[in-house]
């Protein structure tokens, strides 16, 4: 299969490009420097130069491939567009990437117990309704002869399978910790997010991508921890001593008021039945243990 996607230098979509090249996929991938292209290629991937903004170029591409996964952004609302306007009547997959912040609460690292399946609704806080609305426009593309499917990632843990190595959650609290001596969460950390590790989620779009059922929205999660229960793991693995709570004014001076209210501070607690019954079958479960036996410390 032909496949175009965007974000092909990220964390997301870097791994997945890198596991639908291995997989024997002829994958191209869209990067915005030489040095990125550079990158991508070492993985098998052929980069295209360009970026979210080129309407023309991403429309060309989705044309060409059989099927498009776009993880460059969640929030580019022309992109989508315009991948959708391209394979409209096409039939071809289209995979949108989205994250569970779209259910965050503004916590301040205070417990939810708020779980969230596919069908509940969803009412977004802070600047997550654009959000929703691109995830509901893709959905919608369905009627348009596209087989639109958007994954809802959660947490994602692990080490990356392509050119871009870290996450986004994880690497925030250990480099504030690193740097300050003191493993911090928000508040009293008991805020819980659901967990998935990158190769179970390079794996599911592989899945979603090949599968001509699958379609529709889907969360992406296998396993839940705190924030407190987190922070400690990565206290103990670098011998810094126990997670201490971070007053959420101190924690915006460090991450911005978006990371640190909706990425570090919010509960975000999901169950995934769609992709379990096209078959996914997760290898990861702990991210307590990834923290505890895998996480790079150097």
């Amino acid at each position: 299969m032909k496949v175009f996607v965007t974000g092909a230098a990220g964390y997301i979509g870097g791994s997945v490009a890198a596991r639908l090249a291995e997989a024997g996929h002829a994958v191209r991938g869209l990067v915005r420097s030489p040095e990125k292209a550079e990158a991508v290629r070492a993985f098998g991937i052929e980069p295209v130069p360009g970026d979210l903004d080129d309407r023309d170029l991403l429309a060309a591409e989705a044309r060409r491939a059989d099927g498009v996964v776009n993880a460059a952004s969640s929030d580019h609302r022309g992109a989508v567009e315009a991948l959708v306007e391209a394979l409209a009547g096409s039939g071809k997959p289209l995979l949108h990437t989205s994250g569970s912040s779209i259910v965050g609460d503004d916590a301040r690292g205070e417990f939810s117990d708020k779980v969230f399946e596919e069908d509940t609704p969803v009412a977004p806080t802070g600047g997550r309704a654009a959000r929703v609305a691109i995830d509901r426009f893709v959905v919608g593309a369905a009627e348009r002869g596209v087989r639109s499917a958007v994954l809802c990632n959660t947490l994602i843990y692990g080490r990356g399978l392509g050119p871009h190595q870290d996450s986004i959650q994880v690497p925030a609290l250990v480099q504030q910790a690193k740097k300050s001596g003191v493993p911090r969460h928000v508040g009293r950390g008991l805020n819980v997010w659901s967990t998935v590790h990158i190769e179970d989620v390079a794996d599911l779009y592989r899945l979603v991508l090949e599968n001509p059922e699958a379609r529709g929205f889907m969360f992406v999660e296998n396993g839940e921890a705190s924030f407190r229960d987190i922070v400690a793991a990565i206290g103990r693995r670098l011998g810094l001593g126990e997670p201490q709570p971070w007053p959420i004014e101190d924690a915006i001076r460090e991450w911005g008021p978006d990371r640190a209210t909706y990425a570090l501070g919010s509960n975000s607690r999901v169950r995934g039945r769609r992709a379990r019954a096209l078959g996914w079958a997760p290898r990861h479960s702990s991210v307590l243990e990834w923290i505890a036996r895998e996480m790079p410390v150097g």
